[in-house]
């Protein structure tokens, strides 16, 4: 009963002619981290330090472990470094608390560290907690030394290292190892149990987890929350809506459903499925909704692109006094990024550092792929340089910015940087390489990249290095060797290469090769209306209008929908939504006299309207009016009346911007004399005195 603890030592404080000793702070020290207020503990530290113990060993172990626990690693840090002493108990508390805020590799490196002291002696607790780290760094040489360390010392047959080790194995894909493990322990005890049932669960052997579970049950032992979080699939999802809905029954019939980890590994799965009603229902019904609930709920919106509902419930969050933690934060960092909400994603970068998580890895790495989502690479860059530890999802996420933005030669610059660090490469980091070669035209960087990946990091490509590599050569006109780079790809061919090639293809309007390339796509995807859209703005634009008619025609049998196309522009840290056509927003009728008055001077200049791939069934005039009221048009014309002249205008287009409006918003930068920044669905352009970063390749 922590309340009491602390209500007690007041007492004694105020009440009484007795002094706290070391052990009073240590115990009242150690009630306080399980408080929701910081405050508390945080004062009971400067009392024991104006006290005289600041310096003990046991009052000091008590205070890292309060910081840890209340995710100040930064103070946890200092306090460890300055303690005079140090047992095997306070290297401990520090280890398994930097893996409680997700800080693996710092963890790793306390290890490494305590081992070159000599002085401490390991235990087995010890090993048991570094054992996780181990497990999300996927460091399994690593984890096999400490498995050779743990039989040197006489740990290996403890139950619960036994029991940990079955749990990196389990999380590095050696499952066999795992069961070999467990089939060592004489007699498991239910932690045990619940550390294979996991490892099935993560490997992808749902069948056999269930099979453990029923042998469990079976044997008369009851389950507890962790056998149930173990035996629900959140990591392979897909597949198992059936089974989660069985055991979201059993957790019914059982009372288990009130314990918060099953309910938020239960919204976590159902989100991950798609089934983001039965989540939000499970979410609502939950009686104590922990920061994980909130967090799980809100990543789920995230995950599905339901962006402004993550943001609502973020708020709502804040509203219940709930205090958000460094998961919450890269969540709606991460749905910041995907609507492009920059005055939220400052708000919650204020936010980060009043709570000091900016020593968190990921919640940096968040950040920097905030800023560089949301146009502001060089605040990304700065964010990247601040930074002591970078692991390969933080140079993942600049070198993505960077080519997001068309500066493929900074990525590049950047991966040389990233090479020499000693970090090793991903597929994500050679996907965005060639992202970012490609919307740079650095056709033949990107062929030594894809061959680098290959021979150098013997890195096996996928569907989306290929498609990428496509992309790079039919952006540049390559369109033949694009075609016979598919031809000669090791594995068959998917929709996205092809995908990329009829992108291509219309940008350069070649019917034959766009001809071959759809009669792929419409056998591989035929549900995919984008494919559709992109060969009938080819026969437009080839004033084919007959064939573009009968493309439009199937589109209509088939019933499939074209995602409409919307642009957002924040004013202050209000955002504004358009539509094409858009004549909802309050201020409608300024925002079309400024779009006519913006037009008139536009065709003073050399202006003409794009209006190849309009609709063909309808007059010349018609089709110049649809194009002039696009919605990025109407978001920046409304960007002109609410902000002052010479003003930065930021806008997100959620599909790729046409060549009417591309141009048009380069006659505008200069009519204006306005920098205008738009970020649509392949990538940022910056407009100014009326000419595009892109280079009008994009």
């Amino acid at each position: 009963s922590n309340a009491h603890s602390i209500s007690l030592y007041t007492h004694l404080r105020k009440c009484t002619h007795l002094k706290p000793d070391n052990f009073t702070y240590a115990f009242a020290i150690a009630s306080a981290s399980t408080l929701s207020d910081e405050k508390v503990g945080i004062l009971l530290h400067q009392h024991a330090v104006v006290d005289g113990y600041g310096s003990d060993l046991f009052v000091g172990t008590a205070v890292v472990d309060f910081y840890l626990k209340n995710w100040r690693i930064d103070l946890a840090r200092k306090v460890f470094d300055k303690m005079p002493v140090r047992d095997t108990v306070s290297w401990n508390s520090m280890i398994s608390g930097l893996v409680r805020n997700c800080c693996f590799d710092d963890a790793v490196w306390v290890f490494e560290r305590m081992l070159k002291d000599g002085g401490i002696p390991l235990d087995s607790t010890t090993v048991a907690a570094i054992l996780p780290a181990l497990a999300e760094l996927q460091e399994l040489t690593l984890g096999m030394e400490v498995q050779c360390l743990a039989i040197k010392l006489g740990f290996h047959s403890y139950v619960h290292v036994l029991t940990g080790f079955i749990s990196l194995y389990s999380k590095c894909g050696d499952i066999e190892a795992a069961k070999l493990l467990f089939g060592e322990i004489r007699r498991p005890d239910l932690v045990s149990y619940n550390a294979m049932i996991s490892g099935y669960t993560s490997n992808g052997e749902s069948g056999c987890s269930v099979r453990l579970f029923k042998q469990l049950l079976g044997s008369g032992e009851k389950v507890n929350s962790s056998t149930i979080v173990g035996l629900i699939p959140v990591f392979h999802p897909f597949g198992y809506l059936s089974l989660t809905d069985c055991i979201h029954g059993f957790c019914v019939k059982s009372g288990i459903l009130s314990q918060p980890s099953v309910s938020t590994a239960l919204t976590t799965v159902y989100s991950r499925l798609n089934e983001i009603k039965s989540a939000r229902l499970l979410f609502d019904e939950s009686l104590e909704k922990t920061p994980a609930s909130w967090n799980a709920m809100i990543s789920g919106y995230t995950q599905n692109g339901l962006t402004e509902a993550a943001i609502s419930l973020f708020q709502e969050m804040q509203r219940s006094k709930v205090s958000p933690n460094p998961v919450t934060v890269t969540s709606i960092l991460s749905a910041c990024a995907q609507l492009g909400a920059l005055s939220l994603g400052k708000w919650v970068h204020s936010l980060v550092k009043s709570k000091n998580f900016e020593s968190n890895i990921y919640v940096s790495t968040a950040l920097i792929d905030m800023y560089a989502k949301c146009g502001g690479i060089s605040e990304a860059r700065e964010m990247f340089d601040l930074m002591v530890g970078k692991n390969v999802v933080t140079w993942n996420a600049m070198i993505s910015g960077y080519g997001l933005h068309g500066q493929g030669q900074d990525a590049l610059k950047l991966f040389s940087e990233m090479s020499h660090s000693g970090v090793t490469p991903n597929g994500v980091t050679f996907l965005s390489l060639l992202y970012a070669c490609s919307h740079a035209g650095l056709v033949e960087e990107g062929e030594k990249i894809f061959q680098s990946m290959i021979h150098d990091y013997h890195y096996k490509p996928l569907p989306e290095h290929y498609a990428c590599m496509v992309d790079i050569l039919g952006r540049a006109s390559q369109l033949e060797k694009a075609l016979k780079f598919i031809k000669e790809m090791p594995v068959e061919p998917g929709a996205a290469e092809w995908g990329a090639l009829l992108g291509a293809c219309v940008i350069h309007k070649d019917k034959k090769i766009a001809h071959v390339a759809s009669e792929k796509l419409f056998e591989l995807d035929p549900e995919s209306v984008g494919y559709y859209v992109l060969l009938s703005n080819l026969y437009s634009v080839e004033r084919n209008y007959r064939l573009a008619a009968s493309v439009r025609q199937d589109v209509k049998k088939r019933k499939l929908a074209k995602t409409p196309g919307c642009t957002l522009i924040e004013i202050g840290e209000t955002p504004h939504v358009f539509t094409s056509g858009d004549q909802s927003h309050p201020q409608a009728s300024a925002i079309y006299a400024m779009l006519e008055k913006l037009i008139t001077k536009m065709k003073e200049a050399g202006f003409q309207t794009e209006i190849d791939t309009a609709l063909h069934d309808v007059e010349e005039e018609e089709k110049e009016l649809m194009i002039n009221v696009h919605s990025e048009k109407l978001a920046i014309a409304f960007g002109l009346i609410a902000t002052d002249p010479g003003t930065e205008i930021r806008i997100f287009k959620n599909l790729r911007v046409c060549v009417d409006c591309h141009t048009a918003t380069k006659f505008i930068s200069k009519i204006t004399e306005r920098v205008i920044v738009v970020r649509d669905a392949n990538r940022f352009h910056h407009f100014k005195d009326g000419l595009c970063s892109c280079g009008d390749y994009w």
